[in-house]
Protein backbone atom coordinates (compact mmCIF):
# COMPACT_ATOMS: atom_id res chain seq x y z
CA UNK A 1 0.00 0.00 0.00
CA UNK A 2 2.78 2.40 0.91
CA UNK A 3 4.58 1.57 -2.30
CA UNK A 4 1.47 2.37 -4.33
CA UNK A 5 0.94 5.61 -2.45
CA UNK A 6 4.56 6.56 -3.02
CA UNK A 7 4.31 5.78 -6.71
CA UNK A 8 1.13 7.84 -6.94
CA UNK A 9 2.80 10.80 -5.27
CA UNK A 10 5.77 10.59 -7.63
CA UNK A 11 3.51 10.41 -10.67
CA UNK A 12 1.46 13.33 -9.38
CA UNK A 13 4.58 15.39 -8.77
CA UNK A 14 5.89 14.57 -12.25
CA UNK A 15 2.56 15.55 -13.80
CA UNK A 16 2.58 18.81 -11.84
CA UNK A 17 6.09 19.66 -13.03
CA UNK A 18 5.12 18.91 -16.63
CA UNK A 19 2.02 21.09 -16.29
CA UNK A 20 4.09 24.01 -15.01
CA UNK A 21 6.63 23.43 -17.78
CA UNK A 22 3.98 23.62 -20.53
CA UNK A 23 1.72 26.26 -18.95
CA UNK A 24 3.23 29.19 -20.91
CA UNK A 25 2.29 27.41 -24.15
CA UNK A 26 -1.30 28.51 -23.47
CA UNK A 27 -0.40 31.89 -24.96
CA UNK A 28 -0.96 30.28 -28.38
CA UNK A 29 -4.69 29.99 -27.66
CA UNK A 30 -6.58 32.87 -29.32
CA UNK A 31 -8.56 33.92 -26.20
CA UNK A 32 -5.37 34.03 -24.13
CA UNK A 33 -3.60 36.00 -26.85
CA UNK A 34 -6.39 38.56 -26.99
CA UNK A 35 -7.00 38.99 -23.28
CA UNK A 36 -3.89 38.10 -21.31
CA UNK A 37 -0.85 37.95 -23.58
CA UNK A 38 -1.18 40.67 -26.18
CA UNK A 39 2.49 41.60 -26.08
CA UNK A 40 3.66 38.00 -26.36
CA UNK A 41 1.20 37.38 -29.19
CA UNK A 42 2.70 40.30 -31.11
CA UNK A 43 -0.04 42.92 -30.89
CA UNK A 44 1.53 46.28 -31.69
CA UNK A 45 0.37 49.83 -31.08
CA UNK A 46 2.12 51.74 -33.87
CA UNK A 47 -0.70 53.34 -35.90
CA UNK A 48 -1.58 51.35 -39.01
CA UNK A 49 1.41 49.01 -38.66
CA UNK A 50 1.48 45.27 -39.36
CA UNK A 51 4.63 43.34 -38.43
CA UNK A 52 6.04 41.12 -41.17
CA UNK A 53 8.05 38.17 -39.83
CA UNK A 54 9.72 35.08 -41.28
CA UNK A 55 10.80 31.88 -39.52
CA UNK A 56 13.24 28.99 -40.05
CA UNK A 57 16.03 30.59 -42.11
CA UNK A 58 18.42 31.55 -43.36
CA UNK A 59 18.02 29.12 -46.23
CA UNK A 60 20.22 29.37 -49.33
CA UNK A 61 17.28 28.35 -51.54
CA UNK A 62 14.37 30.28 -50.08
CA UNK A 63 15.85 33.34 -48.41
CA UNK A 64 17.58 35.03 -51.41
CA UNK A 65 14.49 35.17 -53.67
CA UNK A 66 12.37 36.36 -50.76
CA UNK A 67 14.93 39.10 -50.04
CA UNK A 68 14.79 40.15 -53.68
CA UNK A 69 10.99 40.25 -53.57
CA UNK A 70 11.04 42.37 -50.42
CA UNK A 71 13.50 44.76 -52.08
CA UNK A 72 11.21 45.05 -55.09
CA UNK A 73 8.26 45.81 -52.81
CA UNK A 74 10.23 48.25 -50.68
CA UNK A 75 9.59 46.21 -47.52
CA UNK A 76 11.63 45.23 -44.48
CA UNK A 77 10.88 42.39 -42.09
CA UNK A 78 12.04 40.56 -38.99
CA UNK A 79 13.69 37.18 -39.61
CA UNK A 80 13.66 34.63 -36.77
CA UNK A 81 16.79 32.60 -37.41
CA UNK A 82 17.69 29.05 -36.42
CA UNK A 83 21.24 28.80 -35.12
CA UNK A 84 21.90 25.57 -37.03
CA UNK A 85 20.77 27.16 -40.31
CA UNK A 86 22.74 30.34 -39.68
CA UNK A 87 25.88 28.38 -38.89
CA UNK A 88 25.64 26.82 -42.36
CA UNK A 89 24.92 30.13 -44.14
CA UNK A 90 26.55 32.95 -42.15
CA UNK A 91 26.97 35.16 -45.23
CA UNK A 92 23.23 35.04 -45.77
CA UNK A 93 22.67 36.13 -42.19
CA UNK A 94 24.92 39.13 -42.72
CA UNK A 95 23.13 39.91 -45.96
CA UNK A 96 19.82 40.11 -44.09
CA UNK A 97 21.23 42.88 -41.93
CA UNK A 98 22.97 44.61 -44.83
CA UNK A 99 19.63 44.83 -46.65
CA UNK A 100 18.03 46.53 -43.67
CA UNK A 101 16.13 43.64 -42.14
CA UNK A 102 15.93 42.80 -38.45
CA UNK A 103 17.28 39.49 -37.15
CA UNK A 104 15.84 37.60 -34.19
CA UNK A 105 16.20 34.19 -32.53
CA UNK A 106 14.16 31.06 -33.29
CA UNK A 107 16.34 28.66 -31.31
CA UNK A 108 19.16 26.38 -32.37
CA UNK A 109 17.16 23.44 -33.75
CA UNK A 110 13.51 23.46 -34.79
CA UNK A 111 12.05 21.04 -32.28
CA UNK A 112 9.52 20.98 -29.47
CA UNK A 113 10.89 20.92 -25.94
CA UNK A 114 8.07 19.01 -24.27
CA UNK A 115 10.05 17.81 -21.27
CA UNK A 116 11.47 20.12 -18.58
CA UNK A 117 15.20 20.78 -18.86
CA UNK A 118 15.90 24.40 -17.86
CA UNK A 119 19.68 24.04 -18.19
CA UNK A 120 19.28 22.69 -21.74
CA UNK A 121 16.86 25.48 -22.68
CA UNK A 122 19.24 28.16 -21.45
CA UNK A 123 22.26 26.53 -23.08
CA UNK A 124 20.62 26.16 -26.49
CA UNK A 125 19.01 29.59 -26.52
CA UNK A 126 22.27 31.23 -25.45
CA UNK A 127 24.10 29.39 -28.20
CA UNK A 128 21.58 30.58 -30.80
CA UNK A 129 21.60 34.15 -29.49
CA UNK A 130 25.38 34.32 -29.56
CA UNK A 131 25.42 32.91 -33.09
CA UNK A 132 22.99 35.56 -34.33
CA UNK A 133 25.01 38.30 -32.63
CA UNK A 134 28.42 37.07 -33.75
CA UNK A 135 27.59 35.94 -37.29
CA UNK A 136 25.31 38.84 -38.31
CA UNK A 137 26.80 41.61 -36.18
CA UNK A 138 23.33 42.55 -34.92
CA UNK A 139 22.34 41.68 -31.32
CA UNK A 140 18.81 40.22 -31.43
CA UNK A 141 15.93 41.61 -29.41
CA UNK A 142 13.19 39.05 -30.07
CA UNK A 143 12.67 35.32 -29.53
CA UNK A 144 10.06 33.01 -31.02
CA UNK A 145 10.04 29.36 -29.91
CA UNK A 146 9.74 26.67 -32.60
CA UNK A 147 6.10 25.85 -33.38
CA UNK A 148 5.12 28.71 -31.08
CA UNK A 149 5.21 26.30 -28.12
CA UNK A 150 6.59 28.38 -25.26
CA UNK A 151 7.62 26.44 -22.18
CA UNK A 152 8.57 27.72 -18.75
CA UNK A 153 12.22 26.87 -19.36
CA UNK A 154 12.30 28.76 -22.65
CA UNK A 155 10.47 31.74 -21.18
CA UNK A 156 12.93 31.97 -18.29
CA UNK A 157 15.92 31.51 -20.62
CA UNK A 158 14.70 34.26 -22.95
CA UNK A 159 14.18 36.62 -20.00
CA UNK A 160 17.64 35.87 -18.66
CA UNK A 161 19.19 36.60 -22.07
CA UNK A 162 17.29 39.86 -22.46
CA UNK A 163 15.04 38.60 -25.27
CA UNK A 164 11.34 39.42 -25.60
CA UNK A 165 9.15 36.54 -26.72
CA UNK A 166 6.84 37.32 -29.64
CA UNK A 167 4.55 34.82 -31.37
CA UNK A 168 2.06 35.93 -34.06
CA UNK A 169 -1.56 36.90 -34.60
CA UNK A 170 -1.87 35.96 -38.30
CA UNK A 171 -0.42 33.27 -40.52
CA UNK A 172 -0.83 32.05 -44.06
CA UNK A 173 -0.15 28.34 -43.50
CA UNK A 174 2.51 28.66 -46.16
CA UNK A 175 4.27 25.54 -44.88
CA UNK A 176 1.52 23.15 -45.99
CA UNK A 177 1.65 20.93 -49.08
CA UNK A 178 -0.35 22.55 -51.84
CA UNK A 179 -0.08 26.09 -50.46
CA UNK A 180 -0.16 28.81 -53.12
CA UNK A 181 0.18 32.56 -53.10
CA UNK A 182 -3.61 33.08 -53.19
CA UNK A 183 -4.19 30.45 -50.48
CA UNK A 184 -1.68 32.14 -48.19
CA UNK A 185 -3.43 35.48 -48.66
CA UNK A 186 -6.89 33.95 -48.17
CA UNK A 187 -5.83 32.29 -44.91
CA UNK A 188 -4.11 35.37 -43.50
CA UNK A 189 -6.56 38.01 -44.77
CA UNK A 190 -9.16 37.92 -41.92
CA UNK A 191 -6.39 38.67 -39.40
CA UNK A 192 -4.48 41.34 -41.32
CA UNK A 193 -5.43 44.32 -39.18
CA UNK A 194 -3.51 47.17 -37.60
CA UNK A 195 -1.34 45.82 -34.79
CA UNK A 196 -1.15 42.28 -36.18
CA UNK A 197 2.02 40.19 -36.48
CA UNK A 198 2.12 38.01 -39.60
CA UNK A 199 4.04 34.71 -39.61
CA UNK A 200 5.58 33.49 -42.87
CA UNK A 201 8.54 31.23 -43.71
CA UNK A 202 11.61 31.76 -45.89
CA UNK A 203 12.71 28.14 -45.54
CA UNK A 204 11.21 24.69 -46.01
CA UNK A 205 13.60 23.01 -43.56
CA UNK A 206 10.61 21.89 -41.46
CA UNK A 207 7.87 22.36 -44.06
CA UNK A 208 6.64 20.79 -47.28
CA UNK A 209 9.35 20.78 -49.98
CA UNK A 210 9.53 24.10 -51.85
CA UNK A 211 6.82 25.61 -49.65
CA UNK A 212 8.79 28.86 -49.58
CA UNK A 213 7.66 29.34 -53.17
CA UNK A 214 4.10 29.83 -51.93
CA UNK A 215 5.41 32.51 -49.58
CA UNK A 216 7.25 34.16 -52.43
CA UNK A 217 4.11 34.19 -54.59
CA UNK A 218 2.05 35.56 -51.70
CA UNK A 219 4.27 38.55 -50.91
CA UNK A 220 3.04 40.91 -53.66
CA UNK A 221 -0.57 39.87 -52.94
CA UNK A 222 -0.16 40.55 -49.23
CA UNK A 223 1.56 43.87 -49.90
CA UNK A 224 -1.21 45.00 -52.26
CA UNK A 225 -3.92 43.94 -49.80
CA UNK A 226 -2.31 45.85 -46.96
CA UNK A 227 -1.67 48.91 -49.13
CA UNK A 228 -5.32 49.20 -50.13
CA UNK A 229 -6.27 49.14 -46.43
CA UNK A 230 -3.72 51.70 -45.37
CA UNK A 231 -1.56 49.20 -43.48
CA UNK A 232 2.21 49.58 -43.40
CA UNK A 233 4.16 46.30 -43.41
CA UNK A 234 7.44 46.36 -41.53
CA UNK A 235 9.68 44.76 -38.90
CA UNK A 236 8.91 44.30 -35.22
CA UNK A 237 11.28 47.13 -34.33
CA UNK A 238 8.69 49.52 -35.82
CA UNK A 239 5.69 47.73 -34.34
CA UNK A 240 5.66 49.27 -30.84
CA UNK A 241 5.00 45.96 -29.10
CA UNK A 242 4.09 46.73 -25.51
CA UNK A 243 1.36 46.20 -22.98
CA UNK A 244 0.21 43.01 -21.22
Amino acid sequence: MRARRGTGLLLGAAAGIELLHLAPAAVRLPPVKRLLARRTAGHGTAPGHLALTFDDGPDPRGTPPILDALDALGLHATFFLLGAMLERSPDLGRELVARGHEVAVHGWHHRRQYYPAPARDLRELRRATEAVTDLTGAPPRWYRPPYGVLTAGQALAAHRLGLRTVLWTAWGRDWEPGATGPSVLATARPHLTAGATLLLHDSDCTSAPDSWRATLAALPLLAAHCHTRGLALGPLRDHAVRGG
